[in-house]
């Protein structure tokens, strides 16, 4: 009998907005039906935590927290800039896979990074960092920004049964979609998007939207506020 894989470190955002009917939606990613994992599956964005996440260079790079709060936060023994690091991994990874960012201007006064130059510029460098070009640091430090993680409220923890072949060890962020950005439809790893209620999600499960566990798991807890309202003040979104 084969040995259970250890679980990869991972991260993953669970993007909301308010709907016109004063409940909420979430953003869902349907992945290519050619991908080594989770093919056709509708996921939340996410991946796996690597080392750039948690550099020395990234770490002075980001704003919200502190290493040791985020050690605090997930209740780990590892080192406090890997625990950060799985802070930076979600944002990165939702801006890889979405278009989407939480990032501030480097001169510390909290402002957004906003305008349209700078989106199109961050649209430029999206790809190449997606490809693995460039790590997240660099593109950071070439527009003058940094990583702000304060938006992201964690609040879920799921690791891989072992049956699985390929093993995740994965924090859930919960985030409300900022108010000047449009996800992306598409990109590399995501045949398309959509946003859609918890409740409708869970619906579909009986025809062609294949989910996993942790995703029907979370959507199952979604579910259970009544309004946009009810769940921004539980988690205190923004």
């Amino acid at each position: 009998m084969a040995q259970p894989g250890t679980p990869q470190a991972a991260s993953t955002v669970v993007l909301i907005r308010p709907d016109r009917h004063g409940g909420f939606e979430i953003y869902l990613n349907r992945r290519p039906d050619k991908m080594d994992t989770y093919a056709g599956v509708y996921v939340f964005p996410g991946g796996r935590v690597e080392e750039s996440d948690y550099s020395g260079e990234m770490i002075a790079l980001t704003r919200g927290l502190s290493p040791i709060e985020a050690q605090e936060k997930l209740g780990l023994r590892l080192r406090a800039e890997i625990c950060l690091g799985y802070w930076v991994a979600a944002v990165r990874e939702l801006f890889e896979e979405a278009g989407i960012h939480f990032f501030v201007s480097h001169v510390g006064d909290g402002r957004e990074a906003s305008g349209n130059q700078l989106f199109q510029r961050l649209a430029g460098r999206r790809a190449a960092l997606q490809r693995g070009e460039i790590d997240l640091a660099k593109l950071l430090v070439a527009e003058g920004l940094c990583c702000d993680v304060a938006p992201l409220r964690y609040f879920f923890h799921r690791v891989t049964p072992e049956h699985y072949a390929v093993r995740f060890d994965t924090r859930f962020y919960m985030a409300a979609l900022p108010s000047d950005q449009t996800p992306l439809h598409a990109s590399e790893e995501v045949s398309k998007s959509l946003w859609i209620t918890p409740g409708v999600a869970l619906e579909r499960q009986a025809d062609d939207f294949r989910m996993m566990p942790p995703t029907v798991a979370v959507l199952r807890s979604l579910a259970a506020y009544r309004s946009w309202e009810e769940l921004r003040s539980a988690f205190d979104l923004g």
